[in-house]
């Protein structure tokens, strides 16, 4: 193996997960090349991953209105001289696009019909953290697992953007900074009530502490009703949809916490060194849970949670039961 063609998770979250893998195939391959293929919304994680020599773009999901001028897949890769591929996602997508590319050794976990087109098919172990997962993967294929906790190193270029940022925002650099991610791209059923994120900053608004929302395109929404509800305003940043996600590593360095719904920016946070408050509803903390000592994680013990449902069919019982008291005893822990 010379050169390796890593194809990332779609999601961001994942593809932090996926890291401590990474760097476990890095430290046995000194002087192999790795480059990670991703999409459009992740790539720039790779670019904070010293193991990563290179990364290469592959294109969003294409509509079906523009069928007749898809690529095949595989095309992405057929240029560059990769002699193997390791698959992180389980679909037969990323399967084909490393045969088609002409990539003579691809390793990746068995399923989804693909088996046929992978040289080296694990079998799928399941009840483990998603961590865990992706190492056993590259365990099995012969790499020794190291370390759990995934890491990035936030430049001193996204540092500085953040805190132009910040300080447009009114933040001096001095006074505590505490990080909200109101946001989850998976669905409502994931995210902690607006007016309970309004309260937590008016609560530590009164501790002298500024919070800054972060978030893209998607949470725009949730934010304003977050900035409608509180009494403080002057206490909120609102910086979502504002940040490319070098900068939002950027300000969740800047910041000494991080509180959070089950999301990308969870991870990426535990990754750049940040104490993380993270409340779970509909998803399975055990599989997804931020990795590490230093993170507390919230959940209502009810009987209908783990569900996995995009949005409650009842009352949100899972979410709404996590008081804002709790919540704020564990950010106070982090500042």
């Amino acid at each position: 193996m010379k050169r390796l063609v890593i194809l990332a998770p779609n999601w961001l979250g994942d593809a932090v997960m996926a890291l401590p893998a990474i760097a476990d195939v890095r430290r046995q391959s000194p002087g192999v090349s790795i480059t990670v293929a991703a999409r459009p919304a992740v790539a720039p994680l790779f670019r904070l991953v010293p193991e990563v020599n290179d990364t290469i773009v592959l294109p969003g999901a294409a509509a079906i209105r523009d069928v007749a001028s898809w690529r095949l897949p595989g095309a992405e890769l057929a240029d560059h001289p990769f002699d193997t591929a390791l698959l992180f996602p389980n679909s037969l997508h990323s399967a084909l696009i490393a045969f088609r590319a002409g990539i003579g050794e691809r390793w990746g976990y068995r399923g989804g019909w693909r088996g046929g087109l992978l040289t080296r098919a694990i079998r799928r172990t399941r009840g483990l953290h998603q961590v865990e997962y992706y190492q056993r993967l590259v365990g099995a294929l012969g790499f020794s697992n190291g370390p759990r906790e995934p890491r990035v190193t936030v430049p001193d270029g996204a540092r500085d953007a953040a805190a132009r940022l910040l300080a447009g925002g009114g933040w001096d650099g001095r006074v505590p900074l505490l990080a909200l991610a109101p946001g989850a791209a998976y669905g409502g059923a994931k995210r902690w009530p607006p007016a309970y994120f309004a309260e937590l900053a008016d609560s530590l608004a009164v501790d002298g502490v500024r919070c800054v929302m972060i978030g893209g395109p998607a949470d725009v929404a949730t934010g304003l009703e977050i900035l409608r509800s509180l009494v403080r305003r002057e206490a909120m940043i609102d910086l979502i949809g504002q940040t490319d996600l070098p900068t939002l590593a950027g300000v969740l360095a800047c910041s000494r916490g991080l509180v959070t719904n089950d999301s990308g920016a969870m991870h990426l946070a535990a990754a750049a060194g940040v104490s993380v408050t993270a409340v779970f509803g509909p998803t399975d903390d055990t599989a997804t849970r931020p990795m590490g000592d230093a993170h507390v994680v919230l959940v209502n013990p009810v009987w209908c949670r783990p569900c996995m449902l995009r949005e409650c069919p009842i009352d949100h019982r899972c979410m709404r039961g996590i008081k804002v008291a709790s919540v704020l005893d564990a950010a106070r822990r982090t500042l």
